[in-house]
């Protein structure tokens, strides 16, 4: 008699076991998010920078990141990590074209890129988003920090900031024209 399988509620997740495996042989593809507040006229007034406490114990910043699952678009991806780190009334505003302002490579290793990341080799399609309601961090996030977009470009911030996101940020803040 065949044995009956219930079909797996989320086809595109993967277990910690494979997960753990995957990690050792192949690439995976992020999205990462850096939430900003507009004015009426688009100007970027305002960055928002998560903080959470890391694997390690230790309090760093971080921008809204994850994976893309099996069959997931970028847009359905990228919504899914701002609902999920900056809670449902976030609101985000998902830019018109899928496009990225930059595309980051992390490495567990040295390399020629800036961006680490000690678990794996990724990719990560980075974009800047609008968001217009209510952020409530969840997840392994402690707070949302919204500063102005010289403070989220300082010094201070980046060193904040694991895996080299320093560098992505005021990559993401120059692509909207708010730093030379």
């Amino acid at each position: 008699m065949a044995t009956v399988r219930t079909p797996d509620p989320n086809p595109g997740w993967l277990s910690d076991e494979e997960l753990e495996q995957i990690r050792q042989r192949l690439p995976l593809v992020y999205v990462e998010a850096i939430p900003v507040r507009v004015d009426g006229m688009g100007t970027v007034t305002e960055v928002g920078v998560l903080l959470r406490v890391n694997p390690a114990g230790s309090i760093t910043r971080t921008l809204v990141s994850g994976r893309v699952m099996h069959g997931e678009t970028l847009r359905e991806a990228l919504f899914r990590h701002l609902e999920k780190d900056l809670g449902p009334m976030a609101f985000p505003q998902l830019p018109a074209s899928p496009t990225p302002f930059s595309v980051a490579e992390y490495f567990p290793f040295p390399s020629p890129t800036r961006f680490s990341d000690d678990r794996q080799h990724a990719v990560a399609l980075a974009y800047v988003v609008p968001v217009t309601g209510t952020c409530e961090p969840r997840q392994d996030a402690l707070e949302l920090t919204w500063m102005t977009p010289d403070e989220a470009a300082s010094q201070r911030v980046a060193d904040e900031l694991e895996g080299g996101r320093g560098a992505l940020l005021r990559a993401g803040l120059a692509s909207v024209g708010v730093l030379p």
